[in-house]
């Protein structure tokens, strides 16, 4: 272990905060040798780019949805966004891991993988570092929640959700107590219930999971139904995450595909066009 630091003014909101708390000790320290994923985070470098990504900064004006995230005095970079993002994701991901009871293997390569692709595979190892630490410490979902739920937009916290209902259901074993962690993270990161319900519906498989992706119920008529799609069509658009980096952009187009799917078998269940 070495001693590159990471760069607040390039990880943005979650240095401070419960957040900043709970995982500042593991962020002191990276790989002796080359740059940790700190450095490369604050750089914005991606994955075979070849050169850095957008920078941003911090700026003045009236907030805007495609790029800066306001904070107090100006706005969050879409690079500080990203990187927040990937914190976040590894906080929450040691509770959702560790809800069962075990650690499991293909549970934490989902996170592998998602760093690998957004920073690239010398950073993958650093990450793993923090997450392990995390691992052995208990985490308050409701502290961290409210942070993220004050600081990240929401449809990226909804991307978020996904992302660690993906996690849990890893292993193939989608077991209750995952689903009651996710939940009390719902809660705690101001999801709408139906939303979260709609998120775990496309893992947590029953017979009206069709519906519940869609945030209705078998009973709903077939307006209500059509109603109930574009809504939830809208309110998930692969566009509303783009600032978080082209690859959760694509994760959020395969949460688009599945709430596709969902209509689509309600559509061939009922025979409508």
């Amino acid at each position: 272990m070495g001693s590159i630091k990471w760069i607040a003014g390039f990880l943005g909101w979650v240095m401070v905060g419960p957040i900043g708390g709970l995982i500042g000790f593991l962020l002191g320290s990276a790989a002796d040798s080359g740059l940790g994923l700190s450095q490369r985070m604050s750089d914005g470098q991606r994955p075979g780019a070849g050169g850095y990504g957008q920078q941003g900064g911090y700026r003045q004006g009236s907030y805007q949805a495609g790029g800066y995230q306001q904070r107090t005095g100006g706005y969050y970079s879409a690079t500080e966004q990203r990187n927040s993002f990937l914190v976040s994701l590894l906080v929450l991901s040691s509770a959702v891991v560790k809800a069962d009871g075990r650690v499991h293997e293909s549970e934490m390569n989902v996170v592998r993988q998602f760093v690998r692709q957004n920073f690239g595979e010398a950073a993958v190892a650093e990450a793993m570092r923090i997450l392990e630490g995390l691992n052995n410490q208990q985490v308050n979902i409701y502290e961290v929640g409210t942070q993220i739920s004050v600081y990240m937009n929401y449809s990226q916290r909804l991307q978020l959700f996904h992302y660690l209902a993906q996690i849990a259901n890893a292993d193939g074993d989608f077991s209750k107590s995952e689903k009651d962690v996710l939940e009390t993270i719902a809660a705690a990161i101001r999801l709408n219930a139906q939303d979260a319900a709609s998120v775990i519906a496309m893992f947590y498989k029953n017979t009206d999971s069709a519906y519940a992706v869609l945030g209705i119920s078998p009973s709903a008529t077939d307006d209500e139904v059509k109603t109930a799609y574009r809504r939830m069509a809208m309110k998930n658009h692969p566009d509303k995450v783009a600032t978080l980096g082209p690859d959760v952009q694509k994760a959020a187009e395969e949460k688009f595909r599945q709430i596709q799917e969902a209509y689509e078998t309600i559509k061939k269940q009922r025979g409508l066009n």
